[in-house]
């Protein structure tokens, strides 16, 4: 069992930057891919970074590429989203997921465990 604790999430203006951490709970952390997920009000959750167990490979939605890292902190338990150069659209709900898998999945049906999300509201 994981349990994921989102947070760092606010209002920010258009350009500036956010750092969302998802604290987890666990031995097994090391084990799990993790994945940020989002979802704007009427649209479906999106995969918009991926990073599998080992932290050597990522995936990144062409939305934020360039503009968003994924990283994690094994020994510290935590996933992290630096968000920077932001904007409007990326006015969301913000969810970390882990996956009981070493290679991460884009799918939100592949991921087991889920956070309760935190908001990230940008202004123009």
């Amino acid at each position: 069992q994981v349990q994921l604790v989102e947070s760092g999430g606010g209002l920010v203006q258009a350009g500036g930057s956010l750092r969302l951490s998802c604290a987890a709970s666990g031995r097994t952390f090391s084990s799990y891919s993790m994945a940020w997920f989002r979802q704007a009000p009427g649209k479906e959750r999106e995969c918009i970074a991926a990073i599998a167990a080992s932290g050597g490979n990522t995936y990144y939605a062409v939305s934020v590429k360039d503009r968003f890292t994924i990283s994690r902190d094994n020994a510290k338990i935590t996933l992290y989203l630096q968000m920077n150069s932001l904007k409007p659209e990326d006015t969301a709900v913000y969810y970390c997921a882990a996956r009981g898998a070493s290679y991460y999945y884009i799918g939100a049906n592949g991921y087991h465990y889920w956070g309760q999300g935190t908001q990230v509201t940008v202004s123009s």
